[in-house]
């Protein structure tokens, strides 16, 4: 059986809810969908991937390792400032993605939750 290594950051839904921020399985990593509190989209989604990053980090990786981001946001007419705040981390990097809109997140002042799956 493969090792799995399991990271917290202490939010309080894991407890709650029963989940890691991420998980390592062999040479796979998966990291929950990452939430963050900011004021708009932009800085929401900055916040977020710099959670995934230290994850990462605590994993052996990092954003390089990124192959797919699952961006859900509660307004699409957003995107843009999500796509650039995205772009300025993945911009060479260019994991696959994919962005939809809900019609909420686990709280109002939420606009933004993204997914990522590491290969190392």
């Amino acid at each position: 059986m493969k090792e799995i290594k399991k990271i917290s950051t202490g939010a309080p839904w894991e407890d709650i809810v029963g989940y890691s921020r991420a998980i390592k399985i062999g040479d796979t990593i998966e990291i929950s969908g990452t939430t963050a509190k900011g004021i708009n989209e932009y800085d929401q989604t900055v916040a977020i991937i710099q959670i995934a990053k230290k994850a990462l980090q605590e994993l052996d990786a990092d954003l390089s390792n990124v192959i797919r981001t699952r961006i859900y946001c509660t307004d699409i007419s957003k995107w843009e400032q999500i796509g650039k705040a995205h772009g300025e981390f993945f911009g060479n990097i260019r994991p696959v993605t994919t962005m939809v809109e809900v019609s909420k997140l686990i709280a109002p002042e939420i606009f933004v939750e993204i997914e990522f799956s590491a290969v190392v």
